[in-house]
């Protein structure tokens, strides 16, 4: 690898380095890497555990555990400059302890990350916020034996190569990731490279594969979900037609878990969610722009007490700080998947969903113009 110097039209070596001669060590380096960085690997991953212990009559321990998108478990073994004879033996006995985790011992070990070396949080809420889903009962965990296998090493031996592609080729996914440190002066760099499968090849085999993920029982529930949602939203928008709040008059139904409708202010629709456990009313600033939805907000929140009197309750203000959307809400729980409830959720939508544009309707219009001036002046000052 080489150091591109554009003003000298020149390129200086970039050394290549042995982690054991630079000092790092497994558990207290590569590891941490990992798990701060799990992109690193390609794609987007959580880790929920590192060190993990949990196997009954076994004192062994898997380096990093992770969780994808889709909801697999990924098993991380990480050497240093070698990966040994046994590292695939390693992984997939972790990889079997690890099928018989249910998805209440997942959030459970999650949890126990979390308190451990992350000054708390609760993980069902960043799960929901990870797989961008209202509830964890959307999601199906640990599904079969869909658990994956990430090997991470500056070498591989070619018994251990070959054992990976054998493995590839048999369905168990298994991905090898060869991790080298370079020095120039002071500095010091990491490349991750992906080279089992390569990623030529694993493009191919994503085409292979998606007859077996139609088949998992997540999509089947979905689609079952996308239906009751259809209906509900159906039922809802019949119900605000024949009510005085019209924002919703060229809305149609939908198999999400919201439904919005325009304010008359750019990117701060209503919203009504119907959740399995609760719905909600609620108002969100989506603009592009972090500052104006901060901006928004806090006007907005200024006038908390008199929006508050006009709504005719306590609204939950949510500013979001690490978001660039902000929202204030109104919720109440209903077992939203029992029809029964279907004809006291809506009216309570129907009613809370007016209330909520009237106590905004002016102040947010006031809002508006002043956030229009502001940027006006802003703009003639550059």
């Amino acid at each position: 690898m080489f150091k591109i110097d554009p003003q000298s039209n020149r390129i200086s070596r970039i050394e290549t380095k042995r982690f054991s001669e630079l000092g790092f060590r497994e558990r207290d380096h590569l590891q941490e890497w990992l798990a701060n960085q799990p992109d690193a690997l390609g794609e987007e991953l959580l880790i929920i555990q590192k060190e993990f212990d949990g196997f009954d009559d076994t004192r062994e321990r898997l380096d990093l555990l992770a969780i994808d998108k889709e909801g697999n478990l990924v098993v991380i073994e990480n050497k240093l400059d070698d990966t040994g004879r046994d590292v695939i033996w390693q992984a997939l006995k972790y990889a079997s302890y690890c099928s018989n985790l249910t998805k209440s011992q997942i959030i459970e070990i999650y949890q126990s990350y979390l308190d451990r070396y992350c000054n708390g949080g609760d993980a069902r809420t960043f799960l929901c916020e990870f797989f961008e889903v209202p509830d964890l009962s959307e999601m199906v965990f640990n599904s079969g034996t869909n658990q994956r296998l990430m090997l991470v090493a500056a070498n591989f031996r070619k018994e251990v190569t070959s054992t990976a592609l054998w493995l590839l080729n048999h369905g168990i996914q298994i991905q090898c990731f060869k991790v080298t440190p370079y020095a120039m002066n002071v500095d010091l760099f990491l490349n991750v490279e992906q080279i089992i499968p390569t990623p030529e090849a694993k493009e191919l085999m994503i085409g292979m594969s998606a007859k077996e993920a139609e088949e998992k029982s997540t999509v089947v529930e979905l689609k079952s979900r996308h239906k009751i949602r259809t209906a509900f939203w159906g039922q809802t928008l019949e119900a605000m037609r024949n009510s005085r709040c019209d924002l919703f008059n060229n809305i149609n139904p939908s198999k999400d878990h919201w439904l919005s409708a325009g304010s008359g202010v750019r990117s701060c629709p209503y919203t009504l969610i119907f959740g399995v456990k609760e719905v909600r009313v609620q108002i969100e600033m989506t603009r592009a722009d972090t500052e104006e939805n901060k901006f928004l907000f806090d006007s907005l929140h200024g006038q908390k007490d008199k929006i508050e009197q006009s709504f005719g309750a306590e609204l939950q203000w949510f500013r979001l700080d690490s978001k660039k959307a902000s929202r204030v809400q109104y919720r109440k729980e209903f077992e939203g998947h029992n029809k029964d409830n279907w004809p006291e959720m809506i009216a309570w939508l129907v009613e809370n969903v007016t209330k909520l544009e009237l106590a905004f309707k002016q102040p947010l219009i006031e809002i508006n113009t002043k956030l229009k001036t502001l940027n006006l002046a802003s703009e003639e000052e550059v």
